[in-house]
């Protein structure tokens, strides 16, 4: 490993300062689960400088209100997240992904932003967040920006940010009566490995139709895919087995994965279709719940 600066700023602008003045050769530090292993692996072989964010107060902030919704700052990590009680009830599909990443060890500092950032098209909490209508709030040289979660990962491994940019927090719409969200995915065993395919779903329910519903899906394309036809042919259909199906059939057509180690491209548009179905169940179970 070549040597590598480190800074510890206090502000967002000091930070984007720093990023900007590296010229693309900097990389900003929340959890380190996954940077950290990635420079030691040399997959960044042109970083020079590494930007923590620890210290800086937009970064760690976790707030939730009924009108506001809820802000999640980019390392904040994963146990702050299912240890607050409030959140857990209004955000159930975040819940959901940040009890998988890893193991316990790993959610102690592992944050859905870093999770962002590092865009593997199988991370597990990007199909929750986009389920969620998340938003990512960028600050850079030109000042601030907002990004749909859906639209931040451009590609494994790349994503939005341009030079000397940031993500400084995600933003979540604080969930209405008849809401639900869940994220379940499908590993080769039971802790602590990658997705085969993963599904992150949410609904609206209004007397027992469904009138609006988001669907991700994870590790079934070359970014985390949001499935927005789904929303469009069972929005205003009963909640029922007859448009499960149908959301699973157009999930298993929109996927696009490919055959590897962990399992082939007819396993995985099979699972997409599997775990549309009864990941779309268990929102609406809980959408019920809070009707």
């Amino acid at each position: 490993m070549h040597w590598i600066d480190f800074k510890s700023p206090n502000s967002v602008e000091e930070a984007v300062d720093l990023l900007n003045d590296a010229d693309g050769k900097a990389r900003v530090l929340a959890g380190g689960t996954d940077l950290l292993v990635q420079l030691r692996g040399g997959r960044f072989d042109d970083v020079n400088l590494v930007v923590d964010g620890k210290n800086i107060p937009e970064l760690n902030e976790l707030t939730y209100n009924s009108e506001d919704g809820l802000t999640l700052g980019a390392a904040v990590p994963c146990y702050r997240l299912y240890g607050n009680a409030e959140i857990s009830r209004a955000y159930p599909g975040l819940i959901d992904s940040a009890s998988l990443i890893g193991g316990t060890q790993i959610q102690g500092r592992a944050s859905f932003g870093g999770n962002l950032c590092n865009a593997t098209p199988s991370a597990d909490s990007i199909p929750a967040m986009i389920a969620h209508s998340a938003v990512a709030n960028v600050a850079g040289p030109n000042g601030n920006r907002q990004i749909a979660v859906e639209d931040f990962c451009t590609g494994p491994g790349s994503n939005a940010l341009e030079r000397g940019e940031m993500l400084v927090s995600i933003s979540f719409p604080a969930p209405t009566g008849g809401f639900g969200a869940n994220y379940m995915r499908f590993i080769p065993r039971n802790e602590m490995d990658i997705a085969v395919a993963g599904a992150g779903t949410s609904v609206v329910l209004d007397n027992g139709n469904i009138k609006s519903a988001r669907v991700a899906l994870a590790a079934v394309a070359p970014v985390p895919l949001f499935v927005t036809a789904i929303n469009d042919a069972i929005a205003g259909k009963p909640a029922n087995e007859d448009t499960l199906a149908e959301a699973g059939q157009i999930a298993k057509d929109a996927a696009m994965p490919i055959t590897d180690m962990r399992g082939t491209i007819e396993y995985r548009k099979h699972l997409c279709d599997v775990l549309t179905r009864r990941s779309l169940q268990i929102a609406i179970d809980r959408a019920k719940e809070n009707a």
